[in-house]
């Protein structure tokens, strides 16, 4: 059984798809979400779905102490990014070497780094007038959206798409292929 844990900062629709995805299997299991935004919608979605939450402040991500206390005591195998927005530290990327995946809302390279996330990168694409967005699943190095692409999926931009339809064609493809990815990656 690998141990999944979850890193997220906002309203957890890819955690909850995740917990969700992985509820009755054999093989993977979320353990625990873990958030820097103690008013995130994540933590009440793990809560209803009965997965603990550790909530923590910068000091806390940047010292790691607890965190990692926390991810040995829960045998972690492997760590998801969820929409989490805070770049990794070092101690993490050492002690889960390749086993950090992020999923990003855009075909990388295109549209990533930092400040390159959710509707500023929906509207970075639309202001391009790119013809393609889509997903980007990737492994976590010390950089912003610098990992090892894992995955990509696409979706077809049109002249009448806004942020928030061109958002909903992302969401429907992140959670379509996380889960499954998660599932054949870690």
């Amino acid at each position: 059984m690998k141990h999944l844990a979850i890193f997220a900062s906002g309203s957890g629709t890819n955690a909850e798809a995740i917990i969700r995805h992985f509820q009755n299997s054999k093989t993977h299991r979320v353990t625990r979400v873990y958030c820097n935004n103690p008013q995130a919608g994540v933590i009440q979605r793990a809560s209803q779905l009965e997965i603990p939450c550790l909530v923590f402040d910068r000091t806390d991500f940047q010292d790691g102490k607890r965190i990692l206390e926390q991810l040995k005591s829960d045998r972690t195998d492997a760590i998801v990014l969820a929409g989490f927005l805070w770049l990794v530290p070092d101690y993490l990327i050492k002690s889960f070497p390749s086993k950090i995946i992020n999923i990003h809302p855009a075909l990388l390279p295109k549209y990533g780094g930092k400040g390159f996330y959710g509707e500023k990168v929906h509207k970075a694409v639309l202001e391009a007038k790119d013809p393609m967005s889509g997903i980007t699943i990737h492994e976590v190095n010390e950089k912003f959206d610098e990992g090892k692409i894992i995955f990509q999926a696409a979706c077809y931009c049109s002249e009448e798409d806004t942020i928030e339809t061109l958002a909903k064609k992302i969401h429907a493809l992140e959670h379509k292929y996380f889960p499954v990815v998660i599932e054949k990656s870690v």
